[in-house]
């Protein structure tokens, strides 16, 4: 038993280590296109800069639109060839993007972000499959070791941007598009080497109860509370993020320092990812997700307290590690309220209302911040957490009372 455990473990660390390479290559879209996003979309419009991050809003709705479908092509032929096929559409996404800019077409460019987001949906599908490839002792370790992969891409994204953002000039930012070409297709590489391409294959673990409904899984009141403190995490982190490269550089700072902004921020949201899982198993979930909250409010402190470089960098890595915690805590939460005949369905309708909101929160960036500047981004973060933390102590209170149990 203890050796079966043992390869069990063995092969999910293989798992969520090729998938922690694939996310470090291939995720580094997003950082392009969070940091050039609203930028590049500032360059193309004329005197109405309103709708400047709506780039990376349509990233956003990218990410949402993708992961119904790719869930669906996950359970029909596979998380190998699902995921080698988001990389298919990433690449084909910073192609598109790429001849919006030369063409000096915003909407066009939107649409190449669309579908880098499209694409992108996969990239946040490789947690749930480290997770759902493990044994429940590994899951937490098994998420946060794919989420390590974030700490190459908080070097690539940004260092790619800086290198290659004048490539093509006088079309800005277009050698960044063309990057995202190159590295999907070495992502494409590292996935080839999963070993989940059988469809057919058996779990570790098969449940011998049967699929509930979606409606039952979902109005459980741990999946409840855990999906409302990964939106409020998720969509708060990208509030916060998208506005903050051009408020930096309305504030008179280089698009060179708010893409190194933007670098430190990405490296603080996957950098705590070598120990969150260790603290998860020592601390619990629901308390990992709480100190997280704390983190975002930290966050809001600092950018109301001035304009300063430092505060923008300070504020951005707490929001960094904020995102971390809560997130990789609420994700832990939701795995534990599904069995293996009903992952498929919570996955793909998991993700599409997480990204949902978070592109709703991407959107409202822009316009709240041309409207009212970059402190009201910060006050709009106290009500969202205020509500997610007392979420947490409903559901404390449910367990004390034996109300709640995991699924």
């Amino acid at each position: 038993m203890i050796e079966g455990l043992a390869a069990r473990e063995k092969e999910a660390r293989r798992t969520a280590i090729i998938l922690a390479c694939a996310s470090a290559i291939v995720g580094s879209a997003a950082p392009i296109a969070i940091s050039t996003g609203g930028l590049a979309g500032h360059y193309l419009l004329d005197a109405d800069k309103s709708l400047a991050t709506a780039p990376v809003t349509a990233y956003n709705i990218g990410v949402a639109l993708g992961a119904l479908p790719l869930a669906f092509v996950v359970r029909r032929f596979g998380q190998r060839n699902g995921f080698i096929g988001g990389t298919l559409a990433t690449a084909a996404g910073g192609a598109l993007a790429t001849y919006g800019l030369f063409r000096g077409d915003f909407w066009l460019f939107g649409l190449g972000l669309l579908i880098v987001g499209f694409g992108g949906a996969s990239v946040q599908q490789y947690r749930f499959a480290a997770a759902d490839n493990a044994p429940s002792t590994y899951k937490g370790k098994a998420i946060s070791t794919v989420l390590t992969g974030g700490v190459v891409m908080a070097i690539i994204g940004p260092q790619v941007v800086i290198f290659s953002r004048e490539l093509f000039a006088p079309v800005m930012f277009a050698g960044s598009y063309v990057a995202i070409i190159v590295l999907a297709a070495i992502g494409a590489v590292i996935l080839s080497f999963l070993r989940l391409h059988d469809k057919q294959a058996k779990p570790y673990v098969e449940s011998a109860l049967p699929a509930r409904s979606t409606f039952e899984i979902f109005t459980q009141p741990r999946f409840m509370v855990a999906l409302l403190c990964a939106i409020g995490s998720y969509a708060l982190m990208s509030f916060m993020m998208t506005g903050a490269p051009i408020a930096m550089v309305g504030c008179g700072f280089t698009p060179d320092e708010a893409a190194l902004g933007i670098s430190w921020h990405v490296m603080a949201m996957f950098a705590p990812s070598f120990i969150t899982g260790k603290l998860i198993s020592r601390f619990g979930k629901e308390t990992i997700v709480a100190v997280g909250l704390l983190l975002l409010v930290a966050c809001s402190v600092v950018a109301l307290s001035g304009i300063a470089l430092w505060q923008f960098w300070t504020a951005l890595i707490l929001l960094g590690v904020g995102w971390n915690f809560g997130f990789i805590g609420a994700t832990a939460m939701v795995s534990e309220t599904y069995t293996d005949a009903e992952k498929g369905k919570v996955s793909g309708l998991h993700d599409f209302l997480l990204f949902g909101s978070v592109a709703f929160g991407s959107l409202m960036s822009g316009t709240v911040y041309n409207a009212y500047g970059w402190d009201m981004l910060a006050w709009i973060m106290f009500p969202v957490i205020a509500l997610c933390l007392g979420a947490l102590g409903w559901l404390w209170l449910l367990s004390r009372n034996g109300a709640e149990r995991p699924a």
